[in-house]
């Protein structure tokens, strides 16, 4: 379900396996309206890959604040996205 959702709102962006595996992560993480909403995907889909890296970093809080076990899954999100460069 994620997967499909994912590459529906993602036409025709190229992806590497390890981006896409990335984004699933999110996406499962964070629900598919957040996805579609989000500043990532809009930096996906206009090619911005760095950007979509930044932004991927920012999704860390719940409740206002910075949660540290988000944070990290961010930073591991992240290295998993740039694995493949």
């Amino acid at each position: 379900r994620f997967e499909l959702g994912v590459s529906k709102m993602l036409p025709n962006v190229r992806l590497r396996q390890c981006e896409f595996d990335c984004l699933v992560s999110f996406a499962f993480n964070l629900g598919l309206g957040t996805f579609q909403r989000s500043t990532l995907r809009q930096a996906l889909l206009r090619g911005d890959k760095e950007a979509a890296i930044e932004s991927l970093l920012k999704y860390c809080r719940a409740g206002g604040r910075v949660l540290k076990g988000l944070q990290l899954r961010r930073e591991a999100e992240a290295k998993m996205f740039k694995s493949g460069y």
